[in-house]
């Protein structure tokens, strides 16, 4: 997950989208988000994020709140970046690229979650996508049969924004401003959520992965980015990097500890799924994530077949295979992508890492996840 922007600030229009269902499942909760927006960040058309860009005079309570970011990212801890052009810089003790560090911050100070809300929660390149489509399966299965899914035009990260990305850059898409719309994501640790979300009590679900496939898939991810943010390094520079703690949000193992602590000091709001176990057997954890999100299927659902429909309309050959999901498309709702739809379904497999990783750097990984994991229980926990 990568984005390189440069800060335009101008009033993006947007269109309010909603149904007479949605309504009535959130009624009184409901709260515009965009609307209240003070950035209104329109985007760009540059291939850096440079420190020159200057905010609209208009804005004053943008150009204040820009500073604000600045600020603080310039006193801020960096560190050289798995790219030549993007440094990483700490916030709260995990690194980020700068534009989302911006998108983080804004997020922090504007997002207002409802109890309503269900939040998708993973470290980049752990399942999000998989996880995305399915909870949005789960949660729309009653507006639209399988043949008029939503699914089968866009792609899942169409249909469940980042807080950290959307919300903050690209207000005008049309799930932001639909009222009904209860599914967000994000990939931020939980340490650094808005407060709103552990405030609300609305729930989260977080996916995690083997830290082989999910370094692999990050890198081989990142090959594919095109926003001039220079050459990506060799696989085992960032290999060391990733080990040490440099990634996206990362350290990775640390992004993992903070949802499990969560999990345990709050069982209820959070349903810990592990991608490896998920992938095995998918059709029990499409049955309790349904019910987690409080859309659990019924007894004539699950006699119609509709929870193996779910999960197929889902599985990684079905989206793969989508038109929408081919070749260089991308995604049109946004004024700007960092990748085509396609590099979100590489191979979905586990265990692609014995492909790229020597036995000595996988035994690297193995011995600090043994070591940050051990006594805390997540090992042993049945996800």
């Amino acid at each position: 997950m990568c984005i390189n922007i440069i800060f335009t600030w101008k009033r993006i229009g947007s269109t309010t989208r909603s149904t007479s269902l949605s309504e009535q499942q959130i009624s009184q909760q409901n709260t515009i988000r965009v609307s209240s927006n003070p950035l209104s960040l329109s985007l760009l058309e540059s291939e850096a994020l440079t420190d020159n860009a200057v905010p609209n005079k208009e804005e004053t309570k943008t150009e204040s709140t820009f500073k604000k970011y600045q600020d603080l990212i310039a006193t801020s801890p960096q560190a050289k970046g798995w790219f030549a052009n993007a440094p990483l810089i700490c916030y709260g003790g995990h690194w980020m690229i700068k534009p989302l560090l911006v998108g983080c911050l804004y997020a922090q100070e504007f997002f207002k979650a409802r109890p309503v809300d269900i939040f998708v929660c993973s470290s980049p390149k752990a399942g999000t996508t998989w996880l995305k489509a399915l909870t949005f399966a789960i949660a729309n299965r009653s507006r639209s049969d399988y043949s008029s899914n939503p699914l089968l035009k866009r792609n899942p990260h169409e249909l469940v924004p980042f807080i950290e990305i959307e919300f903050a850059f690209f207000p005008q898409v049309d799930v932001l401003n639909d009222k009904g719309n209860t599914l967000f994501a994000t990939h931020l640790p939980h340490g650094l959520l808005p407060e709103s979300i552990s405030k609300s009590g609305c729930k989260m679900v977080y996916i995690w992965r083997d830290p082989k496939d999910t370094f692999i898939s990050m890198w081989t991810f990142f090959q594919k980015q095109n926003l001039g943010h220079g050459p990506l390094n060799s696989l085992e520079e960032c290999f060391d990097m990733f080990c040490r703690g440099f990634s996206g949000c990362g350290p990775y193992l640390d992004h993992v500890m903070s949802y499990w602590k969560a999990y345990q000091e709050n069982p209820d709001q959070i349903l810990l799924l592990k991608y490896e176990t998920m992938r095995a057997d998918p059709l029990p954890y499409v049955r309790r994530l349904a019910e987690f999100m409080g859309y659990g299927f019924t007894s004539e659902e699950e006699n119609e077949g509709v929870v193996e429909e779910v999960m197929n309309l889902c599985s990684f050959e079905t989206l793969k295979n989508l038109e929408a999901n081919k070749g260089e498309k991308h995604r049109e709702d946004v004024p700007i992508s960092a990748y085509p739809n396609s590099a979100y379904f590489r191979k979905g497999k586990v265990g692609d890492w014995q492909n790229y990783l020597t036995p000595e750097m996988a035994a690297r990984i193995d011995r600090l996840m043994e070591e940050k994991f051990k006594g805390t229980g997540l090992l042993e926990h049945g996800t």
